[in-house]
């Protein structure tokens, strides 16, 4: 019987920490279409930046030196902009070792040509203690932009 309540109770735990994503806000000026090429290039790009954060811990050096990541801003102060927010967006929704185990794009919306707003899901295991069975949901809002022919990530200032 006691096996039983704390297999409910596990699996209402697991249940209560997922969340549905709601849609990206259209913006004031409404989104456009763009061609499908473009869209599949972007989306293509997007999942090589976000794939690379899956399983890096965001507290490490090897995480925050890697070029690639680094690539995906105009400014090393854009990059180091975004990297802190993530960084701590991860530890107050107790990401373990802030490593997500999945990074995901739930969606995007082109706002011009030259600007797509980015909805990313992050998962991982729960950091607190009597909760490492269950895992942690973080979804964030990135805006990339396209200039000089390449898409590069605008972060928020903190």
């Amino acid at each position: 019987m006691i096996r039983v309540a704390l297999a409910a109770a596990a699996a209402a735990g697991v249940l209560g920490c997922a969340s549905a994503s709601a849609p990206i806000p259209v913006p004031p000026g409404g989104s456009i279409a763009v061609e499908a090429l473009t869209a599949l290039e972007f989306q293509r790009q997007a999942e090589d930046f976000y794939g690379r954060l899956i399983k890096r811990r965001f507290n490490a050096l090897e995480t925050f030196n890697d070029d690639f990541l680094r690539d995906h801003f105009r400014t090393p102060d854009g990059f180091f902009d975004y990297y802190a927010g993530l960084a701590t967006a991860l530890q107050e929704a107790h990401f373990s070792k802030s490593r997500p185990s999945y990074v995901g794009v739930e969606e995007f919306l082109f706002e011009t040509p030259n600007t797509v707003r980015v909805q990313v899901r992050y998962q991982g295991q729960d950091s607190r203690p009597l909760r490492g069975l269950f895992k942690v949901d973080l979804i964030l809002s990135d805006t990339w932009v396209l200039a000089d022919r390449a898409w590069s990530i605008t972060p928020g200032r903190l």
